[in-house]
């Protein structure tokens, strides 16, 4: 599945929500997809929604966060090199949100707020 990680395609998006177990139970219900918790996340706060055995997509558990805001989709695009392209998107108007960091066996990361506003992850997956 090479295509969802080749530079400047979607390659992830996570729902973020207080309502974890009335936003699992209406996928389910709904997509017939299955929730697994994230091996990665020693806190229990992440999900990944499974499709026909595959991971397609996140669930993050907002409660009690201090960002926690109305329940939203997070969108990632894959990128060659996150800390060259976040260095180029800051340059072009851009804004750096926090420091680029890395998730276990996913990525690495950098989280921006476009020249338009816009929240959007940008992430250099690690391959395996």
């Amino acid at each position: 599945e090479k295509a969802m990680t080749e530079h400047g395609m979607i390659t992830w998006s996570e729902l973020m929500t207080t309502e974890v177990e009335k936003a699992k139970a209406f996928y389910e219900t709904t997509l017939g997809v299955s929730f697994e918790p994230f091996a990665a996340d020693a806190e229990g706060r992440y999900h990944v929604a499974m499709a026909g055995g595959k991971p397609a997509w996140g669930l993050m558990d907002m409660t009690g966060r201090p960002d926690a805001g109305p329940a939203m989709w997070f969108t990632y695009i894959a990128v060659d090199d996150v800390d060259a392209r976040a260095e180029k998107a800051v340059k072009a108007g851009a804004e750096l949100m926090m420091p680029i960091f890395e998730v276990p066996t996913v990525g690495r990361i950098a989280l921006i707020r476009d020249a338009s506003g816009a929240m959007i992850g940008w992430m250099t997956p690690f391959e395996g």
